[in-house]
């Protein structure tokens, strides 16, 4: 399924909110605007890892509650290279079942790790691992793809839609958007690539089949 996505398709700055975010070691500050429903839709806390070059020269992490609130900041060991937003470890139970969250599972630091190796800033811009329901577990998408990605699955599934395997689209600068369902640990999960301007939609099929087999062999270690 394809589909060419322009962003005045949906009034991104109707959903989003504002946060001033402040270096835990120089002090300087920056308001971020991050999409509305991805801080809400969160159970507990939400991670936004913040690279050098956004706020200051420095990089950190900050911790941000469903109210928008800034509970605190870390600092971090290593540079990240992009902006990655993932969700604390949760305790409640995911479409009242008994499976285990994401991140309670043995493997989910490896994965976490796997997709963050996988961008190259060349060919993959990002990527993100979320719930169908929209809850980040992890994602290094610009929050505006991250934003309108979700909001192509929450459309389908408030329109009772057919489940849909696997979706392409196009944005406005030519980038690729590409989407998969994917079952880790008894969770349905969708897990995206970004790709640049020059990846054809083939090559972008590949990359996600690639990234998808070597998850499974992650699952079967």
């Amino acid at each position: 399924m394809k589909k060419v996505l322009k962003e005045e398709e949906i009034h991104y700055e109707n959903y989003t909110e504002g946060v001033i975010i402040r270096c835990p070691i120089c002090s300087k500050q920056k308001k971020l605007i991050i999409p509305f429903n991805i801080i809400k839709q969160s159970l507990k806390l939400t991670t936004i890892s913040i690279p050098s070059g956004l706020v200051c020269n420095d990089s950190f992490q900050a911790y941000i509650d469903k109210n928008f609130k800034i509970r605190g900041y870390q600092k971090v060991d290593f540079d990240f290279s992009t902006i990655e937003l993932y969700e604390e470890p949760l305790y409640e139970k995911i479409q009242e079942t008994d499976i285990n969250n994401f991140r309670e599972l043995p493997i989910s630091k490896k994965i976490i790790e796997l997709l963050r190796n996988y961008v190259d800033g060349n060919e993959v811009l990002g990527n993100a691992l979320f719930t169908i329901e929209g809850k980040i577990l992890y994602s290094s998408l610009s929050l505006k793809t991250l934003y309108h990605t979700i909001r192509e699955f929450e459309t389908r599934n408030e329109k009772n839609l057919l489940m849909v395997k696997k979706i392409f689209l196009i944005l406005e600068n030519n980038q690729k958007v590409f989407s998969q369902f994917i079952q880790i640990g008894g969770l349905s999960l969708i897990i995206t690539l970004l790709f640049s301007t020059t990846v054809q939609l083939g090559m972008g099929d590949l990359f996600l089949k690639d990234l998808i087999k070597k998850i499974e062999r992650l699952k079967n270690m």
